[in-house]
């Protein structure tokens, strides 16, 4: 995620608000918290679900909560993963300011009113976007979940090279079968255990729980999908904009980048485990950089995610996955069109000629969209249609407060209508009737869909994903199904992208 996230983030402020809040206690495994109640919500903040990462913990597994005396404070929200900060203090490309640690693994609660005699409310589990290097779970609230008889619980996971990161050394020290590598998706099946043993006294339903992420966080999801230690912590997956398309990696690939970086770091050519830790975390964020994100290691994560779909080994729930129709906005400015155009086959042209008379930029954009986001998206629907029911989406509704500069939904625009909320930093002035009308029906699918397992979008009709007859909802400026939709030009994409991804896996 780019800069629109903390467009989103800055201009639409996805950070609870606390407003007359009263005091709310309830005890989980570790101990006794104190949160606060507002008229929508029961909310509980900085939970830790895992022992803090740190020293020893390094580039391991995540190990138990450690216990607490006395009531712990869950008012305020935690610190946010190590990660690139803004210097300014705004939020940052993930929409994320303020404080951060490596002391960072815990979630926040957003629970229904308690009422006497109410059946356990289905939940949904959020992981957050940001290129597996920058956001938190706390710039989310979920107040608007809560209030509609939904746990919404939140969390934050290590990211950049403290959250997926190999060394030959680490394998070394991990033994013939313990998890490597990706310490970030450990940290989600980490936490998704936490809520099975403790969603319970929140009021939630620990055998009805939903997955759902937008970006890195929809990778997540996917990943979370082909990982066989997560079957069973949850039962439906919603992925935004999380791709699908991913190419065949290897955990001596990414021991190969590890000793890169510890090169770069100054460290001997045979670091051990402890002259690695012993790097200050300022250190690590600053100097190492790449691409991060779940990677097979072959024992946590055998395969990647569509090697998984592809060999039908993934885990079968019902999902809802889809994209918007301007994800080409992660190109950044000017320029950034021309230069993906430019690793383009020359069949392209053939297939978006529209684009392609416009120039490299427009037809740049317009493949880069399909390439990366709607044609996997498609994909993973149709490899998905012969089990647990799939719903396709494709988002394009562009709010009245953006149509003088944007003329389509950008990368994350669709988060605030999905949580139905727009934060204190957006006055209620320059939210439109058409705005809400948008988030009460989105959000209404993701709630219904959470609850049963097939979404029930007010009055409009949302059939599950059949590749033949290829149909899909779209949310717009006129919302409704449609047949076919950009079947030429994703085929055409996917002629020529999917044999680069070595599909099927052992």
């Amino acid at each position: 995620m780019k800069p629109w996230i903390s467009l989103i983030a800055a201009a639409c402020g996805l950070f609870a608000t606390t407003a007359f809040a009263a005091p709310a206690t309830l005890r989980v495994e570790s101990g006794t918290l104190t949160g606060e109640a507002t008229d929508r919500a029961r909310i509980f903040r900085n939970i830790p679900y895992a022992a803090p990462p740190v020293g020893a913990l390094r580039w391991a597994p995540p190990q138990p909560a450690l216990p607490w005396t006395g009531a712990r404070s869950a008012v305020e929200a935690g610190p946010s993963c190590p990660q690139p900060m803004r210097e300014d203090g705004a939020p940052n490309a993930g929409g994320a300011n303020g404080p951060m640690s490596e002391d960072c693994l815990q979630l926040n609660v957003f629970a229904p009113l308690a009422q006497p005699g109410a059946k356990p409310a289905p939940v949904m589990v959020w992981i957050h976007g940001g290129s597996h290097r920058t956001g938190a779970g706390w710039v989310y609230d979920g107040q608007n979940f809560a209030r509609d008889g939904v746990v919404l619980v939140s969390i934050n996971y290590r990211l950049g090279p403290l959250g997926y990161f190999a060394h030959p050394a680490l394998t070394k020290a991990a033994g013939a079968k313990g998890p490597l590598g990706s310490y970030g998706l450990m940290d989600q099946v980490a936490a998704l255990k936490w809520v099975q043993r403790n969603i319970a006294v929140f009021g939630g339903d620990p055998n009805n729980v939903t997955v759902f992420g937008e970006s890195a966080g929809g990778m997540s999801t996917l990943a979370l999908l082909a990982t066989p230690d997560a079957k069973g912590l949850f039962h439906k997956a919603i992925v935004q904009s999380g791709g699908g398309w991913f190419p065949p990696d290897s955990l001596k690939d990414q021991e190969q980048a590890g000793v890169a970086a510890a090169e770069k770091l100054r460290l001997p050519a045979k670091a051990t485990v402890a002259q690695l830790r012993a790097v200050p975390v300022d250190t690590l964020i600053e100097t190492v950089d790449g691409e991060f994100g779940p990677f097979s290691d072959g024992r946590l994560l055998p395969r990647t995610a569509s090697q998984a779909f592809a060999a039908g080994a993934e885990i079968d729930v019902p999902m809802i996955v889809g994209w918007n129709n301007g994800e080409d906005s992660l190109l950044g400015g000017p320029g950034g069109g021309a230069r993906f155009a430019a690793s383009l086959p020359p069949m392209a042209k053939a297939f978006y000629e529209d684009a392609a008379a416009e120039g490299d930029e427009a037809l740049g954009r317009a493949v880069f969209t399909d390439r990366v986001f709607g044609a996997p998206a498609r994909w993973i629907a149709g490899q998905a249609a012969d089990g647990a029911p799939t719903f396709l989406y494709h988002f394009s509704y562009v709010g009245d407060r953006y149509r003088q500069v944007l003329d389509r939904a950008h990368h994350a625009a669709e988060i605030q209508y999905v949580f139905e909320y727009w934060g204190r930093r957006t006055p209620d002035s320059v939210v439109s009737d058409e705005d809400r009308a948008m988030a009460s029906l989105m959000h209404g699918c993701w709630v219904s869909f959470a609850r049963s397992g097939a979404p029930a979008c007010e009055d409009q009709a949302w059939p599950a994903y059949d590749p033949v007859s290829d149909q899909l909802l779209e949310f717009g400026a006129d919302t409704g199904l449609r047949q076919g939709f950009g079947r030429r030009q994703l085929d055409a994409v996917e002629q020529f992208a999917l044999p680069t991804l070595a599909l099927p896996a052992p």
